[in-house]
């Protein structure tokens, strides 16, 4: 990867602390003299809430942050745009440490480049939700009809177009949170931090609300950090899910590397009863392609191929390699006695295919419809791997690449 494609680092933590008492550096000094967190609290009172914590969130990345209660995440996005201050350590919003940033200067990070939306829906209740929503353009001193203006846009992305003179207790759950998000967008800024935003909300909605999420992330194309207590949120939403307990990482990694190669017993506990098929792309089961040939190519051609594999079924390509369809055995025999001369006169065009990140799971319907292997193709629609039905078994089993079939 050359320079110019290297990702951009947005937010840099180093090394952060942050102990909660009357004098933090005795308790980080009995730290790093071998004393747990909890003989620590015992002893002097004080809690280590985030531990020598060190990661990186690249521009455009969601990054999830995940934890049961008391792990320290919620800690930890205050620490990032200082609304608590951090004990020891470093955080970087593009290269600035924020440490050193004037309150005025930190202030306006906040107002213009770093927006936090919180589980709690935090909207006031005598005011409607298009006021509500241009609460933060308010702060920032933005005059009155471009920020009713940037208040409409937001509102109809996160749809409530409709609902801009509503009040809050008219609203149902789901909906308040949808205005606390339009009220961040309509700042517009670089980098959300979102602590635990649908956690308020029942099972259905939640759903309902993660979609729409992803669905709006790929259009605004926001720098995300998401904190949640909750596994199959991390897996569903999170580019990267940083996994935390007691105040410290204990792993970071893909969803896929998150399940597939857990880092401890502790992660293995919470990984246990993820299904396989859900985070496991196709990439780690695809095979090679048994057999492609050329639209140009003629059905002799294509029946000595077939029989020299032993296989009665072949992809059918152009001279660019991108997918043109699929031919089985029968259909050369038969074009062979219609004297056909180019198999794209004969080959089905609608071959089934799949992307390679996609997951397992979204292959399962494809397999169950039809006999033939599931083509995997690249964004430029060139065949690049197969998933025959024994690849697809054996990597839902946890047999990624396997060539063993027995």
């Amino acid at each position: 990867m050359s320079e110019m494609e290297k990702p951009i680092v947005k937010i840099s933590c180093q090394n952060l602390w942050k102990v909660f008492g009357r004098n933090p550096q005795h308790a980080l000094n009995l730290i790093k003299d071998g004393m747990s967190k909890e003989e620590v609290l015992e002893q002097t009172g004080h809690v280590i809430a985030v531990r020598d914590i060190s990661f990186d969130v690249t521009e455009g990345e969601i990054f999830v942050i995940m934890g049961l209660s008391g792990s320290g995440k919620s800690t930890l996005i205050r620490c990032i745009n200082r609304l608590i201050k951090p004990t020891m350590g470093r955080i970087f919003i593009d290269g600035v440490d924020l440490s050193t940033m004037s309150g005025a200067k930190l202030r306006r990070t906040r107002r213009h480049k770093v927006c936090m939306v919180f589980q709690q829906f935090a909207l006031f209740p005598h005011r409607s939700v298009v006021d509500n929503a241009a609460y933060g353009l308010e702060v920032q001193g933005v005059e009155k009809a471009q920020r009713k203006k940037r208040v409409l846009e937001a509102l109809e992305m996160v749809g409530l177009k409709g609902w801009e003179n509503s009040y809050p207790d008219e609203l149902s759950g789901g909906m308040q949170q949808r205005v606390g998000l339009a009220r961040a967008l309509a700042v517009d800024p670089e980098v959300l931090l979102m602590d635990e935003p649908f956690g308020a909300l029942d099972p259905l909605i939640r759903r309902q609300m993660q979609d729409e999420f992803i669905n709006l992330m790929s259009v605004v194309h926001k720098t995300i950090v998401f904190i949640t207590h909750d596994l199959n949120e991390a897996l569903k939403l999170g580019e990267r899910i940083a996994i935390m307990k007691d105040g410290q990482i204990v792993q970071i990694g893909s969803p896929e590397e998150i399940v597939s190669v857990p880092a401890d017993e502790y992660v293995t506990e919470f990984v246990r009863d993820v299904p396989r098929s859900k985070v496991v792309s196709v990439r780690n089961i695809m095979r090679e392609p048994e057999l492609k040939l050329y639209r140009w190519q003629g059905p002799k051609v294509a029946l000595h191929a077939m029989s020299e594999k032993n296989i009665r079924r072949a992809f059918i390509v152009d001279s660019w390699g991108r997918l043109s369809g699929v031919i089985t055995l029968n259909e050369v025999a038969r074009a062979i006695v219609r004297h056909v001369q180019r198999l794209d006169e004969v080959a089905r065009e609608h071959a089934l295919q799949i992307g390679p990140d996609q997951a397992i799971e979204e292959v399962i319907p494809l397999a169950a419809s039809s006999d033939n292997p599931v083509a995997v193709v690249d964004e430029g629609g060139r065949l690049i791997g197969e998933v025959p039905r024994v690849a697809l078994l054996l990597g839902m089993m946890g047999k990624e690449n396997s060539n063993d079939t027995t």
